[in-house]
């Protein structure tokens, strides 16, 4: 299981950066739907993670990442 658990939380962590670094070239721009949808699926991953491991730091950073992500996604679906 342990193994599995590293294999998401890289998963996740290379997704967020990713996105970071498509953002910070300008491939995606800030904010957009790309940058809301891989943002917070990475941070959920890791929030998952970090729940499941008892990570208490972590389950706060990456539960508000995703949190963020996906309001400002339902605000940009709103808009649209």
């Amino acid at each position: 299981m342990e193994t599995f658990m590293q294999l998401v939380s890289l998963v996740g962590a290379v997704i967020i950066l990713v996105t970071y670094a498509a953002r910070a070239f300008k491939y995606i721009p800030s904010n957009g739907t790309l940058d809301l949808v891989f943002n917070f699926i990475g941070g959920a991953m890791l929030c998952w993670v970090a729940v499941t491991t008892g990570q208490l730091g972590f389950i706060l950073l990456e539960g508000a990442w995703a949190f963020i992500s996906l309001i400002g996604l339902l605000r940009s679906s709103r808009s649209a």
